[in-house]
């Protein structure tokens, strides 16, 4: 260094981490309490929901594939819950047509081609043919002797019942025949068409049959055996009481839509006129039903205004 020039002063600062204060382990604290939060709520909601929800959540947790009795859908029925008297009222009535059935003689050697099953939806019936043709005249939709009779001796209990009916028809997977306009799908439908007006010849109520299907072969009875006899089926099902489908309102057509047929306008199109019932009055007399938790707990979020200041 020549004499006469100083030596630059180097002045080293040193910035202080803030890594500690901007760090991401905070957002791990803020995720777990809102977790908790959540869980909180959905557990409060619980405890202020009705019995059927909590069974309905509680069955979802013990079987969350949907296979068990209370939740979930099956070949044999949809899986509705079941009561301990339905089951009961559906022993009583199998039991009954199987004491039908053994006490005619004609009826006692076609026991094995008769199955009778409690199922969630109800007792399903069903009718197997077998490779001589059973209930059904071969080919046809024509019933025959044996599957008279024994239509007959159903229709005398089912008439007797609240129950609604499902009707079904199934064949087996060979081919009906080369005209293409009549299949195995006319012929299943047909087929329980045909059991349906000889149960309403003897008796079922027209309302009482709310359903007649046809299936074809798409339900198999033995998937392993397409052409096996016993898929050519009639499948009855009588329906736990509560399921039937409500009755349909007669009343006018107006753009599509279906209008009570409770009072005219003059301008022709139906409509309701008010409600003297009893059960009418008394739901108007009743105090209005209670807000839910989460309703309540919605009305103090800010910037949600009060459902009821609307």
């Amino acid at each position: 260094m020549s004499p006469g020039k100083t030596q630059p002063i180097i002045v080293i600062r040193k910035k202080g981490a803030h890594a500690d204060h901007h760090g991401g382990a905070w957002k791990v604290a803020y995720a777990d309490f809102v977790t908790a939060m959540m869980s909180l709520f959905i557990v409060l909601w619980l405890m202020n929901s009705s019995e059927k929800i909590k069974k309905a959540v509680a069955g979802y947790f013990n079987d969350p594939k949907g296979t068990a009795t209370l939740m979930g859908t099956t070949m044999s029925g949809t899986g509705e819950t079941v009561s301990a008297a339905a089951t009961d009222a559906m022993q009583q009535l199998k039991k009954r047509i199987e004491d039908g059935i053994k006490a005619k003689k004609d009826l006692q050697q076609l026991s094995k081609q008769i199955e009778l099953t409690i199922t969630p939806e109800g007792l399903r019936i069903e009718l197997l043919e077998d490779k001589n043709g059973t209930f059904y005249q071969s080919g046809s939709a024509r019933l025959s002797q044996s599957g008279q009779e024994l239509v007959a001796l159903l229709a005398g209990e089912l008439k007797t019942l609240p129950n609604a009916l499902l009707i079904e028809g199934h064949t087996d997977a060979a081919q009906y025949s080369s005209d293409t306009n009549y299949s195995n799908w006319e012929l299943s439908a047909d087929r329980a068409n045909a059991a349906r007006r000889l149960l309403q010849q003897d008796g079922v109520r027209s309302d009482q049959v709310t359903q007649v299907r046809g299936y074809a072969d798409q339900l198999l009875r033995v998937k392993n055996n397409p052409y096996d006899p016993s898929n050519r089926r009639i499948s009855i099902l009588v329906k736990n009481e509560g399921t039937s489908q409500p009755a349909p309102d007669h009343g006018k057509v107006v753009d599509g839509a279906q209008v009570p047929s409770t009072g005219e306008s003059k301008s022709g199109v139906a409509r309701r006129g008010p409600d003297t019932s009893p059960a009418a009055a008394k739901a108007l007399s009743a105090p209005a039903a209670k807000p839910s938790f989460m309703a309540r707990l919605k009305s103090y979020i800010p910037g949600k205004p009060n459902q009821q200041q609307r």
